[in-house]
């Protein structure tokens, strides 16, 4: 771990730090003691969090069963199931130390085991008041929902998974090496088909990795994955921990799917949600051991009342043991490659009645103001992470933008590679709801692009699932509505609405690319402008599955309009490979106009000119450059191929001129048509 040298850095590198030094040593110090208990204690951080190879059902050698679980609160605990014939209360386990209990099944006579593969069980739980009170395992790796034609009700089964070793999904592939450029595509598996219905890993593996490849994206961030009872909450109330949601396949088809996108040279990332958990008692760790403790603070403090549900206990030693190896078990088992985790600002603030407005005053990060228990924990959540695996990424989903988040656990940084930013999608709904084109202000929108802490990383993206939902909308349907069910025909009459939509799709979308961070994010479906909101089956729509789907065909036919936006897409990502914008360093913006709307700024050898202007065109327009050379168009939103009227010639050469503009050494002039961005290359010295 940090000597104070290593923390020294955290100061060289933002010197507001310096007055909160005696906290942040703190905060480091306490991690530092978690470590060294976790190590006289359980042998290290690898046993510790490998605690799914003790808790849960484990198949012995000799055929026998081995059930062990942490309930402290309760006074008995049962196995029960198909193999008892479902006797609640024959086959007690044995009262361990420090909450624990402990059930051997031994083989039948024929020497089989006593529970096989696919069999169902439950745990019994009798609490203090003498109740006896039927649990899912916390450590459950398969959990169904009956169907409803079963008419046995709609909560969730546990089956054993155990199949023998030919039935097992042998991995092909080993996870590719890490991005130094990291281009993610968020995705959902049961969105992701386009009939009406929940898709499913293998269908995801064979059509949709394919999409996501020849796009450019080089990762994938997969929702819901964690199994929840709720198909509406979008995966962020999770019931078990442990089980690969089964609406979408079983365990081995999530392994197929991993190594699929491996193949394709994909990094997967789970989205994971540390942050709280469904209050559901009959399929969650809600009142596992028939208390309002366990995994979660008893009382207010475990109570979210904004998410109507519960918050973990970070201080207990068992929650820690859960959580850490629940992030083990998704890597060793599943083969992922990286986390997102949700609702780190709900984690440090919420939990304490903090609001979400975060003014930037350092004193806000530090003191009574944050949870440092969650702190702590997403310390050694890092910590361990980038231990067993120096290719594993994680990003945090902050928006208070605190200090050290993103700086290594050896300096006394809380460890995260990248956070979201989350103020840029913000800014183009308010700019796109608020104001027409001609009143933006172009100081402030490179502002918000180029607002982030220095030295630590910020994936930047116009819109995500969030923008997506039903109640807003997304970026294509700000700027075209229902225009786009009319006039997104290559074959119908021109349309204002849509020329200046397509337009301003592939805008916003390359300046938050390349300027907005060290990372890039596209929610699934948004790269071609899908046309309507997401919205899951519930009461309210009836349980249709019409919007909780993604409408491929549109971007497949050569006719629409959609293939404009997707082959920009695809042109941008793959410009990005060939000069890596994002991971070169940040941009140097040298220009920002406000009568003439435009934008300029160079980042990895690159110029980029946008011209935000809703009519004016530009012909001899300076843009300073401090690279020296002849200059061509690499990328031009107005391309035909893109949807565009072809005003720039690809062909024309640039020669700097070595006066100095706008601040740079050198300039080259260009033609800027309005509604286009341009990007620029060397091409000679």
């Amino acid at each position: 771990m940090a000597e104070a040298k290593d923390i020294e850095k955290l100061f060289e590198t933002d010197g507001y730090l310096r007055p909160f030094e005696h906290e942040i040593r703190r905060r480091h110090g306490v991690l530092q003691d978690w470590l060294n208990k976790i190590n006289q204690s359980e042998g290290g951080m690898d046993g510790f969090s490998t605690a799914y190879k003790h808790y849960g059902l484990h198949f012995q050698p000799d055929n026998s069963v081995i059930a062990r679980e942490w309930a402290p609160g309760a006074r008995d605990v049962y196995l029960t199931g198909d193999f008892n014939n479902w006797h609640w209360e024959s086959h007690p386990f044995k009262k361990l130390d420090f909450g624990k209990w402990e059930l051997h099944l031994p083989p039948n006579e024929d020497g089989s085991p006593a529970i096989k593969h696919m069999s169902e069980i439950k745990i019994i739980i009798r609490n203090h008041s003498g109740q006896l009170l039927d649990r899912l395992s916390p450590w459950a790796k398969y959990v169904v929902q009956p169907p409803k034609s079963a008419n046995q009700g709609v909560n969730y089964k546990q089956y054993v998974w155990e199949p023998p070793s030919y039935e097992r999904y042998q991995r092909q592939h080993q996870g590719p090496p890490r991005p130094k450029s990291l281009r993610i595509y968020e995705c959902h598996v049961g969105i992701a088909s386009q009939e009406p219905r929940v898709g499913s890993y293998d269908e995801f593996a064979d059509r949709i990795v394919p999409r996501i490849k020849r796009q450019g994206y080089n990762c994938i961030q997969v929702m819901a994955i964690m199994e929840h009872a709720y198909y509406a909450s979008f995966g962020y109330q999770v019931t078990s921990f442990y089980a690969a949601s089964s609406r979408y396949g079983n365990p081995e088809q999530l392994k197929r799917m991993i190594d699929v996108a491996h193949s394709h040279g994909l990094f997967v990332l789970l989205d994971v949600v540390h942050s709280h958990a469904s209050k559901n008692v009959q399929d969650g760790l809600n009142q596992f051991d028939g208390t309002n403790s366990c995994f979660f603070h008893d009382g207010a403090r475990g109570e979210h009342s904004l998410w109507d549900s519960r918050l973990f206990n970070y201080v207990e030693y068992e929650v820690l043991r859960f959580l850490l190896s629940n992030l083990r078990w998704w890597h060793d088992e599943y083969n992922f490659d990286g986390y997102r985790f949700d609702g780190v600002t709900s984690m440090l603030y919420h939990s304490r009645g903090i609001g979400e407005g975060f003014s930037g005053d350092y004193n806000e990060y530090f003191g009574l103001n944050v949870d440092t228990d969650a702190l702590n924990y997403l310390g050694l959540a890092n910590h361990l992470l980038h231990t067993i695996d120096s290719r594993i990424i994680t990003i945090a989903e902050d928006v208070s933008g605190m200090p050290t988040l993103c700086r290594p656990v050896s300096e006394g940084g809380i460890g995260f590679d990248y956070r979201l930013g989350m103020a840029i999608p913000d800014k183009w709904i308010e700019l796109l709801k608020e104001q027409s084109d001609d009143e933006w202000d172009m100081g402030n929108l490179v502002h918000t692009l180029t607002n982030r802490r220095w030295m630590e990383n910020t994936v930047a993206y116009a819109e995500s699932h969030d923008q997506a939902l039903v109640g807003d909308k997304t970026i294509a349907f700000w700027l075209m509505d229902k225009e786009m069910y009319t006039h997104m025909s290559t074959l119908s009459d021109s349309s204002l609405i849509i020329d200046r939509g397509l337009a301003m799709h592939k805008m916003i979308r390359l300046i938050t690319h390349a300027l907005g961070g060290e990372a890039y994010l596209n929610f699934m479906g948004n790269e071609f402008g899908h046309p309507e909101w997401l919205d899951f089956p519930r009461v309210g729509n009836n349980d249709s599955y019409h919007y909780a789907r993604r409408q491929w065909n549109l971007v497949d036919d050569d006719l629409l309009k959609y293939k404009y936006l997707n082959e920009f897409d695809r042109a941008m990502n793959e410009t990005e490979e060939r000069y890596g914008w994002l991971h070169s360093g940040p941009a140097w913006v040298s220009w920002k106009h406000e009568g003439d709307k435009i934008i300029a700024f160079e980042r990895a050898g690159l110029v980029f000119v946008f011209n935000f202007h809703p009519q004016r065109s530009f012909t001899g327009y300076r843009v300073g450059t401090n690279w020296a050379g002849t200059y061509q168009a690499v990328l031009s939103s107005d391309d035909p191929l893109f949807g565009g009227h072809n005003r720039i010639d690809a062909n024309c050469k640039h020669p700097s001129n070595p006066e100095g503009y706008a601040g740079r050494s050198n300039f080259i002039e260009v033609y800027t048509p309005s509604r286009t961005a341009v990007v620029y290359a060397r091409v000679s010295d």
